[in-house]
């Protein structure tokens, strides 16, 4: 199970801070990632994580604004998102490779 949090509404050039949180049989995953889907467009790749060694990929329309972590101790992945663009404003999905999605947080940026 994977529950979403953090989403809002920023204005350009704002922070915001996604969490989502895991089921410990999840957060044993390989692989973490977050994605983002505006409607009637497909669901993009943002960010990703290896759970075993850290390693961290961007898409690259958010290298340099956004980061994504996780707290092992809480079972918990995180995407920092700095520097807001309207285009940014999309439903942001977390997911667990093998283990499905979210239900997804709201960023709305104007």
């Amino acid at each position: 199970q994977l529950v979403e949090s953090g989403g809002g509404s920023v204005q350009a050039g704002g922070s915001l801070r996604l969490s989502c949180a895991a089921s410990g049989y999840t957060y044993s995953t390989t692989c973490m990632g977050w994605f983002r889907q505006v409607p009637g467009k497909s669901r993009d790749g943002v960010a990703a994580i290896y759970m075993t060694d850290g390693h961290t990929y961007y898409a690259d329309s958010v290298k340099g604004r956004f980061t994504v972590s996780r707290d092992n101790a809480k079972n918990t992945l995180y995407l920092q998102l700095n520097s807001l663009r309207t285009e940014d404003a999309a439903m942001y999905y977390c997911a667990a490779l093998g283990y499905g999605w979210g239900q997804g947080t709201q960023v709305t940026v104007s």
